[in-house]
């Protein structure tokens, strides 16, 4: 079953079991998720690793936006947030632990030859596609850091 039609079956559970905000959260990746097909020229269909892009980019603005929340003391609005990104977060594969990112790391900086913090562009590449959906951006980037520097 594709990533999309389970969302859909858990949109109508969400309605069923009225929970509001699992119900909010996934309306809002559909919407994202019916955006990105048609921003393709319509009626163009998505695969799994696409939606799991959208939903990667939906639960860091959330916490970006929870953030900017507790900032400003307004930590109703920073708890909603952090309600939705639970919600939608069990949709994305399991995360790498810090020990599996960084022996991913080694091997990458192995293959691709990198030996100073000059090459850590070409390494950022090969591990942001390598890893994408595995690891967030900002750890990759540090553990990179920290083996090069």
């Amino acid at each position: 079953m594709s990533l999309e039609v389970t969302l859909n079956n858990d949109i109508k559970e969400a309605m069923k079991a009225k929970d509001r905000v699992r119900l909010e959260a996934l309306r809002g990746v559909k919407k994202e998720v019916l955006e990105a097909k048609t921003a393709k020229g319509g009626g163009g269909e998505l695969d799994d690793t696409a939606i799991v892009k959208i939903i990667q980019k939906m639960v860091k603005q959330r916490k970006d936006a929870a953030a900017l929340y507790k900032e400003q003391n307004r930590e109703d609005l920073a708890e909603k947030e952090l309600e939705e990104v639970v919600a939608i977060s069990g949709y994305l594969p399991a995360q790498m632990s810090k020990d599996e990112l960084t022996a991913a790391v080694k091997a990458i900086i192995e293959k691709t030859g990198a030996t100073s913090m000059k090459e850590m562009g070409k390494v950022m590449g090969v591990a942001s596609k390598e890893l994408a959906g595995k690891a967030d951006g900002k750890d990759i980037s540090a553990v990179v850091k920290e083996l090069l520097g």
